[in-house]
């Protein structure tokens, strides 16, 4: 990790809903067809990526992504130490996979700030700047979506009722952190 600067001051405590940065984290991004790609990922990740379209899974460490058919996104679920730059797991992947031309990892710590968003109104939220319909979705634990929030592209992976973990690129941030506390000040 680079010298990890908090993008959000403070957390956004409105009546229904708050927002607070979950850093720092691990974000890994993988690529890969092949059935020797599947299979070690299977083996250093103890655990199976989903291959079902906008879909998620977990075990106690680790929480996997589905982005596109050939591309996942792994989350750690406990904090980073935020004094190095170093993660065991990003380079025993590398090694196993982008060294042998399996597929591509690459680490994504920096680039994506994880945001939690709690409350009753979060959909609404949601809705108020986005054009996916969010019923479903919110109806599945684990469902997860790429879209567009208030013209910036984001990550949402529904982690429990109520609550979800939304990825954005850093730059853009304060910009959206912004725009969700001026929305949910208005429901």
């Amino acid at each position: 990790m680079l010298n990890y600067n908090s993008v959000i001051k403070n957390e956004i405590n409105q009546e229904s809903v708050s927002v607070k940065e979950i850093s720092p984290v691990m974000k890994i991004n993988l690529r890969g067809k092949k059935r020797e790609f599947l299979t070690n990922i299977g083996k250093n990740l103890n655990m199976i990526l989903p291959t079902e379209a906008n879909t998620s899974t977990a075990s106690d460490k680790l929480t996997a992504i589905w982005l596109s058919p050939d591309e996942w996104m792994i989350i750690s679920n406990e904090l980073a130490s935020k004094d190095t730059n170093k993660s065991e797991l990003y380079e025993m992947l590398f090694n196993s996979i982008s060294k042998t031309n399996l597929g591509a990892v690459i680490d994504v710590t920096d680039q994506f700030v994880q945001l939690e968003l709690k409350g009753k109104n979060i959909y609404e939220i949601f809705s108020a700047g986005c054009p996916f319909n969010f019923n479903e979705f919110k109806e599945k634990k684990g469902s997860t979506t790429q879209t567009v929030l208030n013209h910036v592209d984001v990550i949402l992976h529904h982690k429990d009722e109520n609550i979800v973990n939304l990825f954005v690129r850093r730059s853009f941030t304060e910009h959206l952190c912004s725009w969700i506390e001026d929305c949910s000040s208005r429901l």
